[in-house]
């Protein structure tokens, strides 16, 4: 089973009345229980708090920021207004900075995306949440982008060789589904807690892959972390998970992964990415197999019909 973490969000919004604060209060609770670890300043800031401090940390740590696009919020977002304003230039920064543009969400909640929507999210698929006819649709498009649950293409079928190559020869398409770990995303990576409690000098760190995995090969590398086939006495089973494009270790240091982790990572990576391709290589030799036994019993019942005469 696949030791999925939950994914973090962080809600952007105009404190413009009260009934809009409810609304947010309503959709991050409903998104908690659905697994969504969202964040919320109505639950996360109390008096003496740095505000900008909780609005940099907020928007650079958590997985996605959900932004509540209201006309109030398009004005105070343009205007670089209020604690609206300042979020916004710290997300454009982000952008920026790790050009991970899927990780901020438009989430209409009044007017409509001319008069709602700010202009420097113009053209992004945002999530319509005004209509109450639609909501319940369009929540369940926003729960499962933020859990990595969306439909995703099938598999393309496999060309039919017309040469009699042999089939454990590794073609230049599996060298390309090869996973491999490109780095860490310095950017992402989270700050301790440093609160003297047992763990709270450890954080989370994210490593960018070169593409996003099946779900196969993430229960085979998370096996493979859990279980590896050499550790030290510093390996930590159960703190990796896999979500999207990334791995993620949460729970570690940037010390321990020089020192420790990046061996076992390594090894993971490769355990996982060959038993994918074990089980890849079978399904291809069966796929061939079926295709040899379609093509003889054609033949054979061409053959047999040449010889049947009905004069």
């Amino acid at each position: 089973m696949i030791n999925m973490s939950n994914p973090t969000a962080f809600i952007s919004y105009a404190w413009e009345n009260t009934e809009t604060q409810k609304w947010v209060k309503d959709l991050a609770a409903k998104l908690r229980a659905d697994s969504i670890d969202v964040k919320l300043d109505q639950w996360e800031v109390v008096p003496g708090d740095q505000l900008p401090h909780f609005m940099e940390k907020s928007v650079r740590e958590n997985d996605f920021v959900l932004i509540i696009c209201t006309p109030k919020y398009k004005e105070k977002s343009e205007k670089r207004s209020g604690g609206v304003g300042y979020e916004g230039d710290v997300m454009s920064a982000e952008v920026l900075q790790t050009s991970n543009h899927r990780k901020f969400i438009p989430i209409l909640k009044s007017g409509t995306k001319d008069t709602a929507i700010p202009s420097w999210l113009i053209g992004k698929y945002y999530i319509d949440l005004s209509d109450e006819e639609k909501y319940n649709g369009n929540y369940s498009d926003l729960k499962a982008t933020l859990l990595n649950f969306r439909e995703s293409a099938p598999p393309l079928g496999k060309i039919r060789p017309t040469s009699n190559l042999s089939a454990s020869t590794p073609s230049k398409q599996d060298e390309e589904a090869t996973i491999k770990i490109k780095g860490i995303l310095v950017n992402e990576v989270t700050e301790p807690r440093n609160d003297g409690t047992l763990g709270s000098n450890l954080y989370r760190i994210p490593f960018d892959l070169n593409q996003t995995p099946s779900a196969e090969w993430a229960r085979f590398f998370i096996d493979a972390w859990n279980r590896p086939s050499r550790f030290t006495s510093m390996h930590r089973p159960g703190i990796a998970s896999v979500r999207g494009n990334k791995i993620i270790l949460d729970g570690t240091t940037i010390e321990e992964v020089e020192k420790y982790h990046k061996d076992t990572l390594k090894l993971a990576v490769q355990s996982a990415n060959q038993k994918l391709s074990e089980i890849l290589l079978k399904r291809k030799e069966l796929a061939e197999q079926k295709a040899k036994q379609r093509d003889q019993h054609r033949k054979n019942i061409g053959d047999i019909n040449d010889r049947i005469n009905f004069d």
